[in-house]
């Protein structure tokens, strides 16, 4: 195998006594220039040192410069599960709204364990963040954030603690009365686990409209799995398999919902005939899936602009901070799809 070019080896990273050398100062006044002081610099000689560090293509380490300036130029992030559709849509809406203001993203992951978000969200305070964001798997969390300004997207019982949410009681209310004007009599309930972020809300509204309708509400009809294919495919499975079977199903989460479709593929339950599903998020996954998804969408672009708002700008005028829903008609309640991009 011929020897690589000494040309073509890769470049030893510039530091900060090669800038020094090349613009002919002290490695302190480098320092100087790159952190805006403590001293000042005369203009003609911040000039050669700024040329020296673009000749070196020097980059200073952003984590030492955090620790320096107090600041990192970047938010941090916080989610249950990346694995998520929904979660995985947030992070990148909130990564383009951050970037396009001047910061970077920096993501946590806590795979659904709240030893592990509490650890995240230490370990991205100690990078001196300008804000941070996290949706937490307890509504009664303390996260120990210091003076980083800090907003959830999830509903709060502890006071003091800024919120974005959405209408998740109502925007459930929303899809069971559409399912009611189906002429769907059993109407289940797919929930996410007991005190994950929005469960409970979801549920009061299912069981709500249908009290108000006169429909059942009994725990025959409720099935709980994790918000994951796999936990919606065995939760569908149940639902399916009991003595009086469902006609309609509300589903808490878009991936829940997948799993729901294909456990009724399996048991050769047509979806919308058979059964009518409405999922919660409004993804991706509902626009993709089979059939498409009538689903409750969460704004995720307002949701991200209404976050980077409390942490870099002026907090919330009042928390928590509600922002509406809209249902998305497609194939699966049986509607004819209204959504062009599913058809």
């Amino acid at each position: 195998m011929p020897k690589q070019d000494a040309q073509e080896q890769p470049k030893r990273a510039a530091t900060r006594t090669d800038v020094a050398r090349l613009a002919e100062v002290s490695t302190a006044v480098v320092s100087y220039v790159v952190n805006n002081g403590p001293r000042p610099v005369a203009a003609s000689t911040r000039t050669r040192v700024l040329a020296a560090m673009e000749e070196l293509d020097y980059r200073p380490n952003a984590v030492a410069r955090a620790l320096r300036m107090r600041s990192a130029q970047a938010v941090g992030l916080v989610v249950p599960d990346v694995s998520n559709t929904y979660f995985g849509a947030l992070a990148r809406e909130l990564s383009v709204q951050a970037f396009t203001a001047g910061y970077a993203l920096l993501l946590g992951d806590a795979d659904n364990d709240i030893d592990r978000e509490r650890a995240q969200v230490e370990s991205l305070v100690s990078h001196q963040i300008d804000g941070l964001v996290i949706v937490s798997l307890d509504p009664a969390s303390v996260a120990e954030t210091g003076t980083t300004p800090t907003v959830f997207l999830d509903q709060r019982s502890r006071p003091g603690q800024l919120s974005v949410i959405v209408d998740d009681r109502g925007g459930a209310a929303q899809a069971v009365s559409h399912l009611i004007g189906h002429g769907r009599t059993r109407i289940a309930l797919l929930s996410g686990p007991v005190g994950a972020p929005g469960v409970s809300e979801r549920e009061q509204g299912w069981r709500q409209e249908l009290e108000t309708a006169g429909l059942p509400t009994g725990d025959d009809l409720i099935a709980r799995s994790e918000f994951s294919r796999a936990g919606g495919f065995e939760a569908g499975q149940d639902l399916l398999s009991r003595a009086q079977r469902p006609d309609a199903v509300f589903v808490t989460s878009d991936v829940q919902a997948l799993g729901l479709l294909a456990a009724a593929r399996r048991r050769g339950v047509e979806v919308p005939r058979d059964l009518a599903v409405v999922s919660f998020d409004g993804t991706e996954d509902a626009l993709f899936s089979d059939p498409p998804l009538t689903a409750i969408e969460q704004p995720i672009h307002r949701i991200a602009e209404a976050a980077l708002s409390a942490v870099l700008e002026k907090g919330l005028e009042h928390s928590p901070l509600t922002i509406p829903v809209e249902l998305v008609v497609r194939d699966s309640c049986g509607c004819e799809s209204t959504d062009a991009e599913s058809r």
